[in-house]
């Protein structure tokens, strides 16, 4: 898939909690291109002295329909606090799409789960599926319910359920305890967040028999495959994850 590297305008900044901001923008040129669910973009971070490499940060939400980009990003670092000081109007430099994308089912039950900034890729994944004819299930966790984040943006998309480890929202526990697990069969399913629960996915998916993959996050620097700072062990030997990745089956991971 062909890779840009545009000037894109910030249309809208608007914080879901005092650590979390949803970046949406806009290509000035009207030529968004096409982004499959699961890629990443990779942002270049002006005025912070201390940050030298670009951010990158996966794909929320990507319409060129509409013209929007939307990056759900977790303050977490200089660099990204320094993205969450843009306003709109201002203009950020982004080198998109990168990586490989989840599957593309045109049937069936899915799951996709995501806990803490993980969700981020889900939703685009979700309204992917649904537009090919498939149906997404949502599994969302957190450690309350302030953790819950773009419900009702999941909610337009398919079925959610929620765990929270203080019910404060949904059922008491993690992801992988959700009742929904035993009651519902799913054709197959996908995972991005926190590695723990991604192995606890896996682990579920391979006993129940379903056809899983994750995202993974592993540290990168140029997104290109050239820094080979976000190795990852496979079956196939040592991949680049920002290249060979982010999602990969996880029958290819070494996690069993």
């Amino acid at each position: 898939m062909k890779k840009y590297l545009k000037d894109m305008v910030i249309t809208q900044v608007e914080f879901l909690r005092d650590d979390y901001v949803l970046l949406s923008l806009s290509d000035p040129s009207g030529e968004m291109p096409e982004c499959l669910p699961g890629q990443f973009v990779q942002l270049a971070v002006e005025g912070e002295p201390k940050v030298m490499l670009r951010r990158p940060i996966s794909i929320n939400w990507c319409d060129a329909g509409t013209n929007r980009l939307d990056l759900l990003i977790h303050l977490v670092g200089p660099g990204t606090r320094a993205l969450a000081r843009l306003r709109q109007g201002d203009t950020l430099s982004t080198l998109f799409p990168l990586g490989n994308g989840f599957t593309i089912h045109t049937a069936g039950d899915i799951l996709l789960v995501g806990g803490g900034v993980g969700t981020a890729p889900m939703l685009q994944y979700g309204k992917a599926l649904l537009k090919a004819g498939a149906r997404p299930h949502f599994l969302l966790g957190g450690r309350s319910a302030k953790d819950i984040l773009q419900l009702e943006r999941f909610r337009e998309l398919g079925e959610v359920s929620v765990t929270t480890e203080d019910a404060t929202l949904g059922e008491r526990g993690f992801v992988t305890q959700h009742s929904i697990l035993g009651a519902k069969h799913f054709d197959a399913a996908a995972a991005c967040g926190p590695k723990p629960m991604m192995r606890a996915v896996a682990l579920w998916a391979r006993q129940a028999g379903v056809p899983c993959e994750v995202s993974l996050e592993n540290m990168m620097a140029c997104g290109l495959g050239a820094c080979l700072c976000c190795v990852e062990k496979t079956v196939r030997g040592n991949v680049c994850v920002c290249t060979e990745g982010p999602v990969f089956p996880t029958t290819e991971l070494t996690w069993f």
